[in-house]
């Protein structure tokens, strides 16, 4: 990662798992819901289908994590309180709701910065971007002061806008949302929900069909399907995911990340100077 140089208009994509992703442009490395400890195996008992490519004392290089809720797949809070440490200039974008776990970690103040889904964040002298876009994970939940739980992130680095959806169902209003944002890479969670999921208390997304929908609906250049490989009893074939793309939208570009693979997202705005216009 450390080695990886990103020309403008690209980045550079990991897959640690789950939803866990690092992307990297213009020298910044961000880490979506990073999930690399054993915390979650220890206290639930859970065990993974597969051990990730790091682990947390490993990440010495996170300029940013983005948090999209408290769920601990994805506040991995043996993780996080690593980072908080090994990565010490780091800063954390997350909901409110999950701001005093982040505090208990150790996060100062002033690294921590939340996810108003109305306030856009402009970070690292204006080289990183960040929108936050409500989440439906099963349903909306918004505090007294209309924050949400669940959140999204649109990410502008390098050229570049990424969609990391986080948690979600498809709702009324995210494709427009979305479409205007003009979305390079989107990566989607694709395990879906059920019946017997639900009465055990774990929540769904949108499944394969919908984000294949979804990404074709608003316009993405790629998309990436997530949270499919990690957990046994919450998981997907991401095979069925790429042959709907394939056989509904032919057109549409997916890439199916292996796994700690490093994916180089290829813009058309490349091979372009950076202060001209960019092409859709």
């Amino acid at each position: 990662m450390n080695a990886t140089t990103p020309p403008y208009g690209t980045l550079a994509i990991w897959l640690l798992g789950q939803e866990s992703i690092v992307v990297k442009g213009d020298g910044i490395l961000l880490y979506f819901d990073p999930f690399v400890s054993d915390d979650v195996r220890s206290k639930l008992g859970l065990q993974r289908l597969y051990e990730p490519p790091l682990v947390p004392a490993d990440i010495t290089n996170a300029a940013v994590s983005l948090i999209t809720h408290d769920h601990e797949d994805h506040l991995d809070a043996g993780t996080m309180k690593v980072i908080c440490y090994s990565s010490p200039d780091s800063l954390v974008i997350a909901p409110k709701y999950c701001a005093s776990t982040i505090r208990g970690l150790g996060f100062a103040p002033h690294r921590v910065f939340h996810a108003h889904t109305e306030e856009p964040l402009s970070l690292l002298g204006d080289r990183l971007q960040v929108w936050s876009i409500p989440a439906m994970h099963e349903q909306f939940e918004v505090d007294a002061d209309g924050e949400h739980r669940y959140v999204g992130y649109v990410i502008r680095l390098n050229g570049v806008t990424l969609y990391h959806a986080g948690d979600t169902l498809v709702y009324d209003g995210l494709a427009a949302r979305l479409r205007s944002a003009c979305i390079d890479v989107a990566c989607l969670p694709i395990n879906g929900r059920d019946y017997y999921r639900a009465s055990r208390n774990i929540a769904g997304n949108m499944n394969y069909r919908e984000a294949a929908e979804l990404s074709w609906e608003i316009g993405a250049d790629t998309v990436i399907p997530l949270h499919y490989d990690t957990f046994d009893w919450n998981t997907e074939k991401p095979g069925s995911f790429v042959q709907y793309v394939y056989e509904q939208y032919p057109e549409q570009k997916c890439h199916l990340l292996a796994r700690g693979e490093r994916f180089l997202y290829v813009s058309s705005s490349a091979f372009k100077n950076e202060n001209e216009p960019r092409e859709r």
